[in-house]
């Protein structure tokens, strides 16, 4: 599956009770859009996603990948990256942006420039840029300059 006009938006994280169910780490700012997304996936076919719940105050759903029937079956799953096709995205206003917008931009602090954004990251207390060289830096409250493809981080 190529990935060029895809979005990532969730990972397989671990299996969930005994008849197949997995945790999925979501990246969507709703987990709840899972119901509608039409998830795509290496290892299956769109139309075997179901989506089962979100977890209350939490990122992470259960899911059920048809196919994919006992907790066995499921731990297969694991670290399966979970997309979307990026032309089902709803239009963004001028002041908007999709984070995969933002790889390849520069990371900048106090006018020094720290690296290139490589991805982002969240384990739970907020974004998280990776930059090329390896370093981490807070996506908390940083300046995004869609023209210069520059951030400003704190």
């Amino acid at each position: 599956m190529s990935n060029e006009h895809k979005i990532l938006v969730g990972k397989i994280v671990a299996p969930q009770g005994i008849r197949g169910d997995v945790r999925i780490q979501t990246f969507s700012e709703k987990p709840q859009d899972f119901q509608k997304f039409k998830i795509q996936s290496s290892k299956f076919k769109e139309s075997d996603f179901r989506f089962i719940r979100a977890i209350p105050n939490s990122t992470v759903i259960v899911a059920h990948i048809n196919g994919f029937d006992d907790r066995n079956a499921a731990e297969t799953l694991r670290g399966t990256d979970l997309y979307i096709d990026r032309g089902t995205l709803p239009e963004l206003s001028s002041d908007e942006y999709y984070q995969a917008d933002l790889i390849g931009f520069s990371v900048v602090r106090n006018g020094e420039r720290l690296g290139i954004v490589a991805g982002f990251q969240n384990f739970g207390a907020g974004d998280i840029i990776e930059l090329d060289n390896g370093d981490y830096v807070s996506f908390i409250g940083a300046d995004v300059d869609m023209t210069t493809k520059i951030i400003m981080v704190k």
